[in-house]
């Protein structure tokens, strides 16, 4: 027997609802506040993802899949979503239209990693982008929406982490004070934060070995590194989120994973367990650096797996079953052929029914309508196709009544 893949899974029909019900709250909330829904291609150059999220990343240097095609071209399958989006609004001139851009997904990411509770080598991602504006009002309307999300889900115990990690104007200074305070410890620090130290020194604030953390403890903060500029849209993203009321805290260990982020950067965090569900920021360099204008953006992603986790953990008895509204059983051939035209024009008119395609006894055929949980069952015969009535019975309860057939709708409507 052909297996799946490790770090892969079936997402089951007993499982799917759950996903869509998570889709569906993402699709209704982000259309409210303006984002259009956007697909882009699984594979893509790999120069995108090495160009976007950088080289020294982990994602590009150890996690993703990378592979020459056919016609010699380098290519990748998709391990995070703002990059292909951007190649997309930048290649199908999308600068041309009314500012700002507000698009939204939800994709199947692809990264080697190791496999464990959470973390699959393809899992999905819904996101979010807002491209075209650097006011501070994009990034407190992007951490509104993305807290709503949460309380649309019902997500509980959570809490909104947000820090500032400057610009290209003032990075620098502070990349080179973190450097002299990683520098006399390096040797204590674990292999990775090691090769970061040269390239990638921010990286190491994001490391999660406990030697690593104590050892940041003291570390210089980004927002005391601030330029003017990114002072003042730190300090008006705190000022809205004050008066709108979302409750946060600001957590200078916030540099996010990839390298395009800039100025505001935030995460949503679960307060049962410490982990992130949500994340994202400003990427004010990343249009410029893929071949178009200089333009600024901000955006959000979560992974769904661990965010349908959180969901059915704090909605432990919603039932998303979708039973049949009718189950219609036959007796003999002529009552088949009756009962067939009927379920078709009951599903016409939009009506949830079921009916025996298995050659089944009536009684099979009953025992099939329970299982399925249908909520009311009809039997046609030949004496139902003579008189035009029926009976219609009520699983639950067992109550029954006679009906028109043509009246069937309205009883069930």
């Amino acid at each position: 027997m052909i297996q799946k893949l490790k770090g892969t899974r079936d997402i089951l029909p007993n499982e799917i609802r759950k996903w869509q019900r998570v889709e569906g709250v993402a699709k209704e909330l982000f259309e409210d506040y303006g984002y259009e829904e956007i697909r882009v291609p699984v594979i893509e150059r790999a120069e995108l993802f090495q160009r976007s999220v950088g080289e020294e990343t982990d994602v590009v240097q150890k996690e993703m899949y990378v592979f020459d095609d056919k016609g010699g071209r380098k290519v990748a399958l998709r391990p995070e979503g703002t990059a292909g989006v951007i190649r997309s609004y930048i290649e199908n001139g999308m600068s041309s239209m009314p500012s700002p851009i507000k698009l939204w997904y939800t994709m199947p990411m692809y990264r080697y990693e190791n496999v464990q509770k959470g973390r699959q080598r393809e899992f999905h991602q819904i996101g979010v982008e807002l491209i075209g504006s650097d006011s501070y009002e994009a990034d407190v309307e992007m951490i509104e929406m993305a807290s709503n999300f949460c309380k649309k889900l019902d997500i509980e115990n959570i809490e909104l982490h947000i820090n500032s990690i400057g610009c290209s104007k003032c990075r620098n200074d502070y990349i080179n004070a973190l450097k002299d305070y990683i520098r006399p410890n390096l040797d204590k620090y674990c292999d990775v934060c090691k090769t970061r130290f040269e390239n990638n020194p921010m990286r190491i604030l994001d490391c999660k070995e406990e030697d690593c953390k104590k050892l940041n403890e003291n570390a210089p903060r980004t927002i005391d590194y601030l330029c003017d500029e990114c002072k003042n849209h730190f300090e008006n993203v705190k000022s809205l989120l004050n008066n709108l009321g979302i409750n946060y805290v600001i957590d200078t260990g916030i540099v996010r994973g990839l390298d395009y982020y800039t100025k505001t950067v935030f995460e949503i965090i679960s307060k049962s367990d410490g982990l992130t569900i949500l994340g994202g920021g400003r990427y004010d360099g990343l249009v410029e650096e893929l071949g178009g204008q200089k333009t600024p953006a901000i955006g959000f992603g979560s992974g769904e797996e661990r965010l349908l986790d959180l969901f059915e953990a704090s909605n432990p008895e919603l039932n998303l079953e979708k039973n049949p509204d009718l189950f219609v059983a036959y007796i003999g051939n002529e009552s088949n052929v009756y009962a067939t035209k009927l379920v078709s024009s009951l599903r016409e008119k939009g009506i949830y029914v079921l009916k025996d395609i298995m050659g089944r006894s009536l009684v099979a055929q009953l025992k099939y309508a329970n299982k399925k949980k249908a909520k009311y069952v009809i039997t046609i015969g030949d004496n139902e196709i003579k008189t035009g009535m029926v009976e219609l019975k009520e699983m639950k309860s067992g109550e029954t009544k006679q009906i028109k057939i043509n009246d069937i709708e309205n009883e069930l409507k």
